[in-house]
């Protein structure tokens, strides 16, 4: 099993059982401060990160010339920001604890950055099938670093993880990520908004709203005046498996030995969090 160096776990998560149920059920919740410490060293990092985007930087520039949408995947390992995140924050614990898992094992980081003005929507999907892992035990935490609007802020549809669908993975152009593949098409959430039960809150530095990786979620543009930066970390539990996809998943891993359906375990994977033990 993977691990990193963390200090012993044996402290409870600073979340209930009332927080943790609702999860479950609802497949996404809104956590108030959590990681307000956090919150000027991941700012330092995201600026560190633009500074000197990865390979993996995907800024989307709209077509109308308005402000462009920066995204960047995976880069924990060499900003040191992020790096003391993952490991120190209290989020693999957390994770654990709403995934109802005795690990928490880190998949990945996402950074993005809504710039002002900017008209750029990202689409209803879920973020499952993008993924080389599967299991019903996942959270992901979406953690503003700058005051967000409701009109702003990402929404998220109450228990579609409980669907039991996978809907097709699509890029910001339109076109399918994998060529071939038998996923539904993500149904018209915006013509349904009234037979849904759409979850969004306006939120401060250091909140997070943690979803699973199958609930329906998407995001207006930034039509307000001040930047809209994100930090993501998303994490698996106790029952995630590799999933091989019919193509390049994203984020586009690379050099990774498992088989579809193995265990999840692998380095760049580590398991930061494990219920009554000291990781070292």
């Amino acid at each position: 099993m993977s691990a990193v160096n963390q200090m012993p776990a044996a402290a409870a998560a600073p979340i209930g059982e009332t927080e943790i149920e609702a999860y479950q059920t609802d497949g996404v919740i809104v956590l108030r401060g959590l990681f307000a410490d956090w919150v000027e060293p991941l700012r330092a990092g995201i600026a560190a990160l633009m500074a000197d985007p990865s390979p993996l930087e995907r800024t989307v520039k709209p077509e109308d010339g308005s402000a462009p949408f920066f995204q960047d995947l995976c880069n924990w390992q060499r900003i040191p920001e992020f790096r003391r995140f993952v490991e120190q924050s209290p989020a693999a614990q957390i994770a654990a604890a709403l995934m109802r898992s005795r690990t928490g094992r880190f998949f990945h980081d996402h950074v993005l950055v809504k710039q002002p003005g900017g008209s750029t929507v990202t689409p209803w999907h879920q973020d499952q099938p993008y993924y080389c892992v599967d299991g019903k035990q996942s959270v992901s935490f979406w953690i503003p670093l700058d005051p967000v609007g409701r009109d702003v802020v990402m929404e998220c549809v109450r228990g579609s993880h409980r669907w039991g669908k996978d809907f097709r993975p699509m890029r910001f152009n339109g076109t399918r990520l994998y060529e071939n593949d038998n996923f539904e098409v993500m149904p018209d959430i915006e013509a349904m908004r009234g037979e849904l039960d759409i979850a969004g809150w306006e939120m401060q530095p250091g909140d997070a709203i943690a979803f699973n990786f199958r609930t329906v979620h998407g995001a207006p543009a930034n039509h307000s005046t001040r930047m809209r930066r994100v930090f993501s970390a998303r994490w698996v539990g106790d029952d995630a498996v590799y999933a091989q996809r019919a193509g390049k998943g994203s984020p586009p891993f690379t050099g990774l030995t498992m088989a579809d359906g193995d265990p999840f375990d692998a380095p760049i994977f580590p398991v930061v969090y494990s219920a009554g033990a000291s990781l070292t």
